[in-house]
């Protein structure tokens, strides 16, 4: 498997756990839920894995502020996922705290949907060397 090919094959499970995840989530289905919720994270990381190593290739600075933009947005997205699942687990335990827990895994949602956009358009706008 190639470092691009593996990268988008676990792209798209990322993008289809995710969508389970949601589904999960907002149906209330707890048992379904958390189990998709780990395989996620796994897949996440998984793909992070992949597009860590197609971007030693290549310059990614030279894509200009997007790269600036990206690389803080994923990291912050990244190490932040500790929220969602803190506030996931305290739900369990107090269901009067899912409206809050719902909030913050939304929010995350989006920052993963901006880390996505913005790793693209860099690995797009990025040089390659000859």
């Amino acid at each position: 498997m190639t470092l691009f090919s593996g990268f988008v094959v676990f792209l798209v499970l990322t993008v289809a756990l995710l969508g389970g995840v949601l589904v999960t989530g907002f149906r209330a289905r707890r048992k379904l839920h958390i189990p998709l919720v780990v395989l996620y994270l796994a897949s996440m990381g998984i793909t992070i894995y992949f597009a860590e190593r197609m971007g030693a290739g290549i310059d990614v600075y030279t894509a200009g502020k997007i790269a600036h933009v990206h690389l803080t947005i994923a990291k912050y997205t990244t190490f932040g996922y500790a929220l969602p699942v803190l506030s996931g687990v305290v739900t369990c335990f107090r269901p009067g705290f899912l409206k809050v827990h719902r909030a913050i895994a939304l929010l995350w949602v989006v920052l993963t949907v901006l880390a996505l956009v913005t790793g693209i358009w860099m690995g797009l706008a990025a040089e390659r060397p000859e």
